[in-house]
């Protein structure tokens, strides 16, 4: 016990030194950095990888500690312990976000108010201290505004934004780690997926590896979720396709996701996407085109989608932060390749997909309160 309140003591200790240094970080400080030359960036070779910017945001907090609102620092590394908790035990959350320059050149950010919820409920699940709301959405504008130079022109890509919650406090035996970091870093980028933001993309159904299992963290977004996709998506994109389908883990019948969106099957006036029973993760994206199709008067049914639905859809798309929405051309399921809208962009997924970017780019008139501005110089 005294060996535990002495290392949280240290902890504390190294917290309040690192907040005293940031705090020497002064108004004029921050307003010269903020007018180096920035690199040119050529717009139209961007596509989705990293870029680093000028700035990102970080606090801190001891578990048993409140959050105190942090501070924009240069971007680069940061130093961990090797026995950090994020590094051994896999103790760590992030989000997608996005954030748009509009045809007024306002700089916006879609609904941070469901991000910070979702992140809340992902540190709960990882036995984390959650950011409070407020920090959380002051930090996104911070991050956004330090590194508006990055966001790319109307029209040709976005802002990514990557909230990460993690633990970096020491830790040898399982268990939650003594003090954990809030850092944001964010990077330009256009379409997610090679050919195009709304170039059909073909998918391959997996049967033997499954995403998540009942129980599991399916519906959270941490960190342990993402690299076990990656032995099947790297096989699949070998053999020509763009990711993988994944079923449930249970009947091994129902599919679930794409290896990080959402999925939707159009019949007629009819929608389909697989409900949210835990092991799907509950995109913000999803909720919103859900939202969308309902108001175009689509009938919008959350339950369980069988593959046999799939392959006799009229059109299927996929949602999600990074991918926005984007066609399926093809399924292939044990050898049989399936083609939807012959192998183009349907009706349903272009018309969700223009109202969707149309609200988030501001060409559209927002009445949903799904758009926040972010002020010039709000970091400042």
């Amino acid at each position: 016990m005294h060996n535990n309140k002495f290392s949280n003591n240290n902890e504390k200790n190294r917290i309040l030194n690192r907040r005293r240094r940031a705090k020497r970080i002064t108004r004029e400080n921050l307003a010269v950095n903020n007018a180096i030359t920035r690199p040119e960036i050529d717009w139209s070779k961007l596509g989705f990888g990293l870029t680093e910017t000028e700035s990102m945001y970080i606090a801190e907090c001891t578990i048993d500690g409140q959050w105190k609102i942090g501070s924009i620092h240069p971007y680069g590394n940061i130093s961990v312990s090797p026995s950090a908790a994020v590094l051994n035990y896999g103790q760590g959350i992030f989000e997608g976000m996005k954030a748009f320059r509009t045809p007024e050149d306002e700089i916006v950010t879609f609904r941070p108010d469901e991000n910070a919820k979702r992140f809340a409920e992902g540190a709960g699940r990882m036995s984390m201290p959650p950011v409070p709301k407020d920090i959380f959405e002051d930090a996104v504008k911070k991050v956004i505004s330090a590194n508006r130079d990055y966001v790319p022109p109307v029209g040709v890509g976005s802002l990514y934004i990557r909230p990460l919650l993690i633990g970096t406090g020491a830790i040898l035996g399982l268990g939650p780690a003594p003090s954990y970091t809030f850092l944001i870093y964010v990077s330009p980028v256009a379409s997610y997926f090679k050919g195009g933001q709304l170039s059909p993309i073909d998918l391959i159904v997996e049967e033997d590896y499954h995403r998540a299992a009942p129980g599991g963290t399916g519906s959270t977004k941490c960190v342990g979720n993402y690299s076990p996709v990656l032995k099947v998506q790297l096989q699949a994109k070998k053999e020509g396709f763009s990711d993988v389908i994944y079923l449930d883990a249970k009947e091994n019948k129902y599919i679930e996701e794409v290896s990080s969106c959402n999925f939707f099957v159009v019949k007629g006036k009819t929608i389909a996407t697989p409900a949210l029973e835990g092991t799907i993760l509950p995109g913000i994206t999803r909720k919103s085109i859900i939202e969308l199709a309902r108001d175009k008067g689509f009938t919008v049914e959350e339950r369980k989608v069988g593959l046999d639905e799939v392959l006799s859809a009229d059109e299927c798309f996929c949602t999600g932060t990074a991918v926005v929405v984007v066609p399926v051309g093809s399924v292939t399921h044990r050898g049989k390749k399936t083609v939807f809208c012959d192998g183009k962009i349907g009706a349903t997924g272009q018309m969700l997909y223009d109202e969707l970017t149309g609200i988030q780019q501001g060409r559209l008139q927002d009445t949903k309160g799904w758009i926040e501005h972010v002020p010039k110089d709000y970091h400042l």
